[in-house]
């Protein structure tokens, strides 16, 4: 089977942008990637395109050239950059194309994420009771979790204070103002024991990838990154997750980080000591703490200790979310995990500038997690 390589990225900055349409926004994270990547748009043989609020992504080629090529629309919730970038190397290992893109862009009003629950098959009570709110579920996650295995209101601040600090040097991060753990502790609760400071919110932004074969990179770059291995997976019976309308009782069903991760690790050919550098989802910041045992990173409870010695800081054993993460950039659906290949691809190139980790990384780590119980991983090396 032949490698997928990421040969360019594309950024466009995440924030507000009244009067910018989502797919302009797109059309500009691409022309970044196939600039990054020494390409123009009509060698593009195919890609993925991924967003929540556009029902029409692939109208980009609008925007783009219209050439033909097949660009399909893809949406997994929180997951769906995953998809994207998933589908576009298969694309390549599978030698349907020699040079594909995966996009991702969205555009969200303000406030909460909302919608009807009869779309996730869930009674009606269950959002006019206020529990169909991703934030009711995440601070209810994280406070159990911090009762079982011993996490502190300071752990959480911790690592807020980590992400809004590591986004004070990302020039295209949403809020990139420092905050104190103390800070952080002292903003309103919003749902126990979670805090205004410690919870991403839903805003805009874009981003792409090119990708071709590895046996063709030198054609582009002196610098491919290799894509490992992508794992994609849903919930299972008993499992808790984001629109679970009730908490399941018996044994403990794993979380599908548990089971994505697992699935990466073992088609990387790798474990988790290998891993230099990871972007976490942290939808909040009990989120980044729980997703670092879901991927295998650390065991249960460890994460106190962990954050307290620097471990996940820039110039600690393990680096988490260097760019901010979804607390420093915000949370546009379609473009959230292709930011963190962005940033991982940056750290691997040793190019991310004033954030950049110590050392020669070789080996980064993706994961996202989103409604109804979805989760990605990418794995990338040099």
């Amino acid at each position: 089977m032949t490698e997928a390589v990421i040969i360019g990225v594309g950024l466009h900055p995440f924030g507000r942008f009244p009067g910018k349409p989502a797919l302009d926004m797109g059309a500009d994270a691409v022309r970044l990637a196939l600039a990054d990547a020494g390409a123009n748009w009509p060698q593009i043989q195919g890609g993925y395109i991924g967003s929540y609020e556009v029902a029409n992504p692939d109208a980009i080629v609008g925007r783009l050239g219209l050439t033909g090529i097949p660009l399909r629309g893809v949406f997994n919730g929180c997951a769906t950059a995953g998809t994207a970038v998933a589908l576009a190397a298969r694309a390549i290992e599978t030698g349907e194309h020699d040079l594909t893109v995966a996009i991702g862009l969205d555009k969200h009003p303000r406030g909460a994420f909302a919608a009807d629950p009869s779309v996730a098959g869930i009674p009606s009570w269950y959002g006019q009771t206020g529990l169909f709110l991703t934030t009711h579920f995440f601070g209810m996650k994280i406070n159990r979790y911090m009762h079982d295995h011993g996490i502190s209101h300071e752990t959480l601040a911790r690592v807020a204070s980590k992400n809004f600090r590591n986004a004070a040097g990302n020039e295209k991060a949403w809020r990139r103002t420092s905050l104190t753990p103390e800070e952080v502790l002292a903003s309103p609760v919003l749902n126990y024991p979670l805090r205004q400071f410690m919870y991403c919110g839903p805003n805009e932004g874009a981003a792409a990838l090119v990708l071709c074969r590895a046996d063709q990179a030198h054609k582009y770059t002196g610098k491919p990154v290799r894509v490992r291995s992508t794992a994609l997976r849903s919930r299972r019976l008993g499992a808790f997750e984001v629109q679970s309308p009730s908490f399941p009782v018996g044994e403990a069903v794993e979380s599908p980080t548990v089971d994505a991760s697992r699935a990466a690790y073992e088609l990387a050919g790798i474990g988790p000591e290998d891993i230099d550098v990871a972007q976490l989802q942290d939808t909040d910041a009990g989120s980044e703490i729980i997703h670092m045992a879901e991927n295998g990173l650390c065991k249960d409870g460890e994460q106190e200790r962990l954050i307290a010695e620097g471990a996940t800081e820039i110039g600690g054993r393990l680096p988490v979310n260097t760019d901010g993460g979804l607390l420093g950039n915000g949370e546009p659906i379609g473009a959230s995990g292709l930011r963190q290949i962005h940033e991982i691809v940056l750290q691997l190139r040793g190019t991310a500038g004033t954030r950049q980790m110590p050392g020669t990384p070789r080996v980064g780590y993706t994961h996202l997690y989103g409604a109804p119980g979805a989760s990605a991983v990418t794995i990338l090396s040099t």
